[in-house]
């Protein structure tokens, strides 16, 4: 049958809006933010995020920015995102294993009350010195009790002492993907009820609903099983609410409840 002209331009309308939708998602499983467009993003930065962001997470975000391994830090989105929660439930007696140059923990000193303390956790101490003079001039370093190292030893030292369980507000966690599980397993015990875990990057770069035979870097296919893992296993855990938000690579609120 012969296309008419009114099929045809359908047709062609049809292409040329999936060939626009197309140019609008990113192209590479990798980038750090999931929404369809690098604009749409900016956007939000620009509009949201950057006016109300403190001179001291500014300066550290382009600190970081030169690093090269500055993929690791946390987005500026998801910085001002664990600002706000953790002044809304009140934290005090806080957490954090990975801190890379310590962007999400410089976001989490400034919300904390003069008093808040965060129990911070990291393998290369290098990297936290690096951010660790701005820390210092914004005047919250005193709120940091900075541990080098693995952090499963130092959790199982607190989780044998059951005078820890049930003592911290607020639990971030972005560091081993391999190790998720098994942090999981002994931060329930020490986040209070009411209290809350957040685990970073639970939407892994977007590679958790790519197709196997999708390009990705090497880094990213490693942990794709691991991340997805957690994510069955903290929504079958009935101890937890949880909420996966779509912000920077993906984050899991995880709220205790028993």
């Amino acid at each position: 049958m012969a296309t008419t002209t009114t099929e045809a331009t359908k047709t062609s309308t049809n292409g040329e809006d999936q060939k626009q939708s197309q140019n609008l998602r990113h192209q590479e499983v990798g980038h750090k933010s999931l929404l369809q467009s690098d604009e749409l993003y900016q956007y939000i930065l620009e509009t949201s995020v950057y006016p109300r962001e403190p001179e001291s997470m500014k300066e550290l975000r382009e600190v970081t920015a030169k690093h090269p391994w500055n993929i690791m830090t946390t987005s500026a989105d998801e910085g001002q995102f664990l600002n706000m929660l953790i002044k809304l439930v009140n934290a005090k007696n806080t957490m954090e294993i990975g801190v890379y140059t310590g962007y999400s923990l410089l976001a989490t000193a400034l919300a904390l009350p003069e008093d808040g303390k965060i129990l911070a956790m990291d393998v290369n101490r290098e990297n936290y010195e690096l951010g660790l003079p701005i820390i210092e001039k914004a005047g919250v370093a005193h709120k940091i009790d900075f541990r080098e190292g693995p952090a499963l030893p130092v959790l199982d030292e607190l989780v044998a002492d059951e005078k820890n369980h049930g003592t911290y507000d607020f639990i971030f966690v972005d560091a081993d993907k391999d190790n998720y599980i098994n942090y999981h397993k002994r931060l329930i015990d020490l986040v209070k009820v009411g209290g809350v875990i957040g685990y970073d990057n639970t939407l892994w770069n977007g590679s958790v609903v790519a197709p196997p035979d999708a390009p990705m870097r090497k880094y990213v296919r490693y942990y794709r099983d691991f991340v997805l893992e957690l994510n069955k296993a903290l929504a079958a855990d009935p101890r937890i609410e949880i909420c996966m938000l779509p912000v920077g690579d993906g984050i899991t609120i995880c709220r205790r409840i028993n």
